[in-house]
Parts: structure tokens; sequence; C-alpha cells
């Protein structure tokens, strides 16, 4: 929190995620959960968990109805879903569809069925992590419920419709974002909100369309966030948000991650035009982390440090793949350890 106050750290904090981590990488550098100083706690923010129920298998796919009242089908072995039906279909009114209360208690039992485990697993995060709420955004979260294809159809012909969609999802999940910051008293650090709405190439919609169909829905979200008392509202967006970037941080947003140098997220740059938005991410797991060479990696990750010597930095990859070398996270990680303790004073030049 030093660093998000832009108050020199003593030393780099980190975030990391790992998609495996093999028993060779937890004998080399440790358990994973401590290769990161943040922790990103989701309460139960979808909109239906009451539909929630299986419906059927055949052969190696599963049909289910999901929490967020979607069918889907499952393939065994496969990573992604098929989505067959959603709650919000055409023809539907938005004004017709309840959802789940969003204070209800089985929303913040961390996936522990009784609220005494719960409570014993949080304090156990908040003694060892820096630990924020997570909720959804309006743009992915609206996906869920109206289909991803559909909702982009909205955005483009029936806007109306489409802010009308994303208040109504935002009005949920930030009620449900402001009960976790008072139940599991997360004032003092505040929220993630994760919203994928990018690709490499901008935004998966005009920024005309963002400004009219989901800025005022981010503004009551971070409002709200911060009338609860969040100390920090942040947001994790792959891909390259910068056409929209001055609109989300006039709503309020004081952090971004996950930083996609590929999509140009480029953290100098960035640091540059907004000398108070928190940095959070930076190293490009897309090459220098797969590709190398160890210069390459040591170079990256010096400069993001630099960047954070005064605070306004956690230094972190959007998440380390099975791609990425041993040597190169051991790269990676002792110049962390090493360049990033700044009471060593270690900088080098040049």
């Amino acid at each position: 929190m030093a660093a998000c106050a832009f108050q020199p750290p003593d030393r780099i904090p980190r975030y990391d995620k790992f998609w495996e981590y093999p028993e060779v990488w937890a004998r080399r550098f440790g358990p994973a959960d401590e290769l990161t100083d943040v922790w990103i706690l989701p309460p139960n923010e979808t909109a239906f968990p009451s539909r929630a129920r299986h419906l059927r298998d055949e052969g190696d796919d599963s049909f289910d109805v999901e929490s967020w009242g979607r069918t889907i089908r499952s393939h065994r072995d496969a990573y992604f879903t098929e989505t067959l039906t959603v709650p919000i279909p055409d023809g539907a009114d938005p004004d017709d569809v309840e959802f789940d209360p969003p204070t209800a208690d089985h929303r913040f039992l961390l996936g522990y069925e009784d609220a005494g485990t719960a409570a014993r697993e949080l304090a156990r995060l908040k003694a060892r992590y820096c630990v924020f709420v997570k909720t959804g955004g309006p743009y992915l979260r609206t996906t869920f419920v109206r289909g991803e294809e559909q909702f982009l159809r909205d955005i483009a012909g029936e806007p109306e419709l489409a802010r009308a969609l994303a208040d109504k999802v935002g009005e949920h999940i930030s009620a449900v974002g402001v009960e976790a910051l008072r139940r599991w008293d997360l004032r003092d650090t505040g929220v993630w909100i994760y919203d994928d709405m990018a690709h490499n190439g901008g935004p998966m919609f005009s920024p005309a369309s963002f400004e009219k169909v989901f800025l005022p829905a981010y503004r009551r979200m971070i409002a709200a966030y911060k009338a609860a008392g969040a100390r920090c509202v942040f947001l994790h967006s792959d891909g390259d948000i910068r056409p929209i970037l001055d609109m989300l941080i006039d709503a309020g947003i004081e952090g971004l991650n996950p930083l996609e140098r590929r999509a140009g997220m480029d953290p100098v740059r960035l640091r540059s035009k907004y000398p108070r938005l928190i940095l959070t991410g930076g190293m490009c797991n897309s090459d220098t982390l797969i590709n190398g060479p160890l210069e390459k990696i040591r170079a990256e990750a010096r400069e993001l440090i630099d960047l954070g010597r005064d605070g306004g930095v956690i230094i972190g990859t959007h998440s380390i793949s099975p791609e990425v070398p041993i040597e190169h996270f051991a790269a990676y990680d002792e110049t962390c350890r090493t360049y990033g303790n700044f009471a060593q004073g270690i900088r080098i030049e040049g």
C-alpha cells in the first residue's frame, strides 16, 4: 500500500499468477503463493446462483446451467465451454429480469460451506498478503447474461438497450462489491474491477460507444466503492485500452493491470502520460519471458523496478504460462529479489 500511495516502498511489490506450477518449480522457488504480495479475493457475484444445476451428460460432454444463468456445454479435458442459451435473450425485457440478492450470505463464504472456515481463511490471507476485493465490470459480465456476440450487436445497433443492460449488471456487481468490502473489512486496500474489454488492436467498441454505454456504469460503480471506503480502485483489462483510458481515469480508476506490452501498453510511456496512475504488471509474458534472452528479461524487470523506486508500481506479468522456461523465470525472480530490494541500494546505470 506504500507503493499504491506513491511512497517509496522497502522493495518492489509483486503480483504474479501461474497457469500451473510444477514440482520442480516449487523445489527451486518455494510455494507459488509466496511469489506474490497481492491477493485478489472474489465474492460470488453471479446473477443467478440459485439456478445452477447439472442437466445431463452425453458421452464426454456435460450440460449445465451455471450461476450466471447460461446453459453451457463442457467437453472433458477442454479448457473452454460453449454457451448454448443466455438468461436475457432477444425479446426479453431487462426490467423483467431479477438477479438473486447481492447481499446473500453465501456470496461471501470464499467457496467454503460455513462462515467460520471462511473467516479463518480470510484472516490467514490478510496476515500474509495485500488483499483486495475482486468484482467484474459492466462489459464482460453483461456478455455473460446477454451473450457476447449479441451484446456487441446491441452496443452498435441498440445503444440504449446496451446501456440499460450494462447499468443493471453494474448496479448488481457493485452492490456485491460494497458488501464484500464491508464484510471482509478491506476498505484499507480496495477493489479490482476485472473487465476484459480490449484486444491487442484496441477496445471491443469505439470510444464513443464506451462513453455512451459503459462510462455511466463505471462512474456509479467506482463512486459506490469509494463511498464504501475503498482506498484504491484498480482496473484489470487485457489488450490496448488507451483509447478509453482518459475516461476511465476520469471516472476514478487509480490503478491499471496487466499492462500488456504486445498491445502497446508500455509502462514507461504510461508513467510519462499518467504520473499518478498505479502501474501493475508490465513484464511481457508473451515474448520476453518466453524467448529471452536472459539479459533482456533482467533489463525489462530493472526498468519496471526503477519506475517503482518512489512508489506507484507493482511488478508482475499477466500470468506465467507453461511456455516460460524455468531459467527465464529465475532471471526475473532473482532481479526482483536483489535489484528490487531497495534497502540494499542496488542500482544499475545505463
